[in-house]
This record gives structure tokens, sequence and C-alpha cells, in this order.
């Protein structure tokens, strides 16, 4: 299926036109509520999840949305400034399995290891549906900042074929969600995204290590097959709108499913405030693609 949908979403203040955008420290405060379990995938400390679970999950199986966050893929951020839009979706009506995996900077992060673990924290959701009322037919992926480049990753891993990376067996994904995602690494490099870092997580550069991008560069793997919705801030100071309407384009023109929604008064952080309206724009986007 071809598509692309751009929608213009604004809120504006009473005494400004340009309110003052959130950013890292007020994310890096909020409370990271505990989850109903914290569960291991793998053998490293940082090899595990936080899976929430919606008050009926008990009557019928619960719909997940798996978590991942970023911070420019270093392990300077973790997983705990994520937790409450994890809690505000699981509020929602949905189970949350939000991940922790190894970055840059942590023994075994980068190269293969950050794809390796997202990979197998997406596939262990079949342990955990042994145990926990988990709806393993719909399941997305929702990241942000290097978080939306590992969904997005995730929704084309199937078709790399490389078990060093991707695993053996990927769970299919009902869709992904990419929230400023950084979704082209060579475009992250000449345009200074989070530095250098794209190069670090990789191992190298484009020309230390071409045959490493076209596997880890979501805009290099389209078309996906995997339904895509990207949103954006128009305001994002840190991962341009400008990467969102290039991957959206040439998604649609790949014959990819994709959906791009720009929030006109967001920048980088407001997509994952739980207070901030941005959050009923991700919210209704998880539980659209959710749908039976």
């Amino acid at each position: 299926m071809n598509s692309v949908k751009l929608m213009a979403w604004a809120t504006i203040g009473v005494l400004s036109l340009q309110p003052e955008l959130i950013d890292v420290e007020e994310i890096l405060r909020l409370p990271n509520r505990a989850p109903t379990a914290r569960i291991p995938y793998g053998d490293d400390p940082l090899q595990f999840g936080d899976l929430r679970l919606p008050e009926k999950a008990s009557a019928t199986k619960a719909p997940v949305v798996v978590v991942v966050h970023g911070g420019c893929w270093r392990s300077l951020y973790n997983i705990d400034h994520i937790g409450a839009l994890s809690a505000a979706l699981t509020q929602a009506g949905v189970a949350t399995w939000t991940l922790e995996y190894r970055r840059v900077g942590d023994p075994g992060g980068g190269w293969p290891g950050t794809f390796r673990d997202v990979s197998e924290g997406v596939d262990y959701l079949r342990e955990l549906e042994k145990t926990y009322p988990l709806d393993l037919d719909r399941v997305v992926a929702l990241g942000h900042s290097a978080g939306g480049h590992l969904v997005l990753w995730l929704g084309a891993r199937a078709k790399l074929r490389d078990p060093v990376l991707s695993g053996d067996d990927p769970l299919p994904l009902s869709g992904v969600i990419s929230l400023a995602g950084v979704d082209d690494l060579k475009r992250a490099l000449e345009e200074g995204v989070c530095g250098d870092m794209a190069a670090q997580l990789v191992g190298g550069t484009p020309r230390d290590v071409p045959d490493r991008y076209p596997k880890t560069s979501p805009i290099e793997l389209l078309p996906t097959g995997t339904r895509q919705h990207l949103i954006n801030g128009a305001r994002d100071p840190i991962v341009p709108v400008a990467f969102g309407r290039a991957y959206a384009a040439a998604g649609a023109k790949a014959g990819d499913e994709v959906e791009l929604t720009v929030l006109d008064e967001a920048g980088h952080f407001e997509l994952i405030a739980p207070f901030d309206d941005a959050f009923i724009v991700v919210r209704d986007a998880a539980l659209s693609m959710l749908s039976p």
C-alpha cells in the first residue's frame, strides 16, 4: 500500500504564539512509576524490560506497545526517563514492554550489541505470553529519537535475514511509531544530529564501514513492508522535522504505508511528556495501530 498522510496540529497559547519548549531536564525529573514487573530478557544486567499491564488485562489479552527510549544511543540516558510515558500508555488500556538495552559506552553496546538487544527484547514477548495475558497478534513498537531509529529498524529487520543482528525468527509487528526518530544515519552524521554518535553506534563512518549502514539505517532499508507512523515536532531543535518528511516521502515512493504527523508547536521532548497535549496524538496513534 502506497500512502502518505500529513497532518498539521497546533496548540496556540493565550499569551504567546511560541510557548517555551520542554527540555531534557524536565523529562529526566519525571517519576518512573513502578512497573508490574521488571524482567530480564538476557544475561547482561542491561538486558531487561519493564512490563506494565492494564487493569483489565486479567480478563482479556492486552495488545502490546514495545517502548524503546532514546538518548543518542549513549549510556548516559537510561530507561527511567521514558517510564512515565509507558505508564500513561498503559493507563490507556494497553500493555507496555519498555526495553533497556546496551548502548554506546556500555560493554557490548553499539555494533552489533544494541541491535541484537532490541531484537531479543521484542522476541522475548513470546516467553512473556506464557505467563501474562498478552495479545501477540497486536504488537506495535514505539520509540523516541534514537529509539525511533531503533523501532524503524525493528520494523525492517525481517528482511535483513541476519541472525547476528536481528535474530532467527523476528516477531511480526502490527506497525511502528517513530517519535522524532533519527531515521537516516548518514544524514545524521552530515548534519551533526547527536554529534558523531551514529558512527559510534555502528563502529565507523560510511567510509570506514560501508557495509553496515545499509543494514542499520532505516531509510536505506525501505521498503520494510511494515506500517509506519512518524510523529515529529515542527520546532524540534535536535532532530529536525526535515528528517521525517524526507523519510515519509522515500517510504511512499518505495511502496510502504507511511503516515507523517507534524505537531506545529512541539519540539523534541513534548512527544514523550504525558502531561503535554502532544501525548494525545501519540496515544491515539498507538491505539489506532493496535485496533483489530
